[in-house]
């Protein structure tokens, strides 16, 4: 593709960046078939070709508006167009970019900057999640059936086996994860205490919903926290920092390229970012007999949330795991597809959208009569659960 960038982003980093990506497009169309919200509403600018041009329009100072922000704000960011395109466009951080850059030049109306500006500083804040759950849990015999669903149950986390091997992990306890689901991590600790490994859960937000909602200060302030919360563990010799929610596994591994211009930092983020491993990364590489899985659903819909299979580039990984423990994975059409999470707000602030990709997900998911559908991902587990007729589980949870 050709460009010509506008003067003032011609120099910039962001602007090379930028002008990089946008020149590796073909425009072949491969993308669009991979493309949730293009299947959805077949216009061309809700898919990545479209948003390309239109990321185009905004880096050569052609005359944008609400309209363009729009389709930017469409997108999932399930990168499925990414593992799909021929020519490697890195789609997902050509949108980061126009994103930003729309965020500068148009300013949103006032609903849309409450709600944003909510989502930032209520989410990352387990303290003000655990006050609004309980409301929540207090309200719901009058709530709409709608509201009711999205409410989780009160789940209790269970033991926490003590620090006793010489193998040592991190993890993340996160901010909506250790509110809704606190059993996930616990779990994780008792699967990895059963392979001789100690996991040790410090560190809060992994700083993901602030970066996405333009708070890209707010952002760097938690991963600094997370880097100060880890640092002396990791200086004392811990192997790995387990992520146990992809969603926040695709942002501490990109913690390395965010910081690598902030000073006393930059060394220690890229260390994080290489220590990052998602949980099934971990369990692949370790002798699995010695597990012996308790439950009881031993016919599974796996979800392969895209922070994984396609962000963190790992599709395959958990599926094979759960076959090495005996559990039988039901058919899963268009598994390359995304539920409709994309991220946990977007649910909100593209209500529809997000509907409709949770009913077609659920349609795939539930055609084999699984027991159970397992996930790898917050926020798909809490949206897949607002609406599924059987249970919704972390993955983890079936080893423990």
């Amino acid at each position: 593709m050709q460009t010509a960038l506008a003067e003032a982003l011609k120099h910039t980093p962001e602007g090379r960046e930028a002008d990089a990506i946008l020149r590796s497009c073909v425009h072949c169309g491969f993308c669009l078939a991979t493309c949730p919200t293009y299947n959805l509403l077949g216009d061309e600018l809700d898919s990545p070709r479209g948003r390309i041009y239109l990321i185009k329009q905004l880096a050569e100072g052609q005359p944008v508006s609400a309209k363009t922000q729009m389709h930017l704000d469409r997108c999932m960011t399930c990168m499925s167009c990414e593992t799909t395109c021929p020519s490697g466009v890195r789609y997902g951080r050509l949108l980061e970019i126009g994103r930003h850059w729309a965020e500068r030049k148009i300013r949103r109306n006032g609903w849309e900057r409450f709600q944003r500006g909510l989502f930032r500083r209520l989410l990352p804040k387990p303290q003000w999640l655990k006050a609004l759950v309980w409301l929540g849990r207090m309200l719901k015999p009058v709530l709409p059936d709608s509201l009711r669903r999205a409410i989780p149950a009160k789940q209790t986390a269970g033991d926490w086996p003590p620090p006793v091997h010489e193998r040592r992990m991190l993890t993340l306890e996160g901010c909506a994860q250790a509110v809704f689901a606190p059993r996930i991590n616990a779990a994780t600790a008792r699967v990895l205490d059963r392979l001789g490994i100690s996991l040790v859960s410090t560190a809060g937000c992994c700083g993901a919903l602030s970066y996405h909602l333009e708070a890209r200060q707010d952002a760097k302030a938690y991963i600094k926290n997370n880097i100060d919360a880890w640092w002396p563990q990791i200086a004392a010799g811990a192997e790995a920092i387990v992520m146990t929610a992809s969603g926040c596994g695709a942002m501490v591994k990109e913690y390395g390229r965010l910081m690598r211009d902030v000073p006393d930092y930059a060394d220690k983020a890229a260390r994080v970012s290489a220590l990052a491993k998602d949980l099934s990364e971990i369990l692949i590489q370790e002798d699995l007999r010695r597990l012996t899985p308790t439950s009881s659903s031993r016919k599974v819909a796996y979800h392969s949330p895209c922070s994984l299979q396609h962000g963190q580039k790992l599709p395959g990984i958990v599926e094979g795991l759960l076959r090495d423990l005996g559990f039988t994975l039901t058919p899963v059409g268009d598994a390359h597809l995304c539920c409709g999470s994309a991220g946990g707000p977007y649910a909100v602030l593209q209500r529809e959208l997000s509907q409709r990709a949770l009913r077609d997900k659920l349609n795939h998911l539930e055609a084999g009569q699984p027991d159970v559908i397992a996930t790898a991902n917050m926020g798909c587990l809490l949206h897949l659960q607002s609406q599924a007729k059987v249970p919704v589980r972390h993955w983890v949870e079936l080893f423990d």
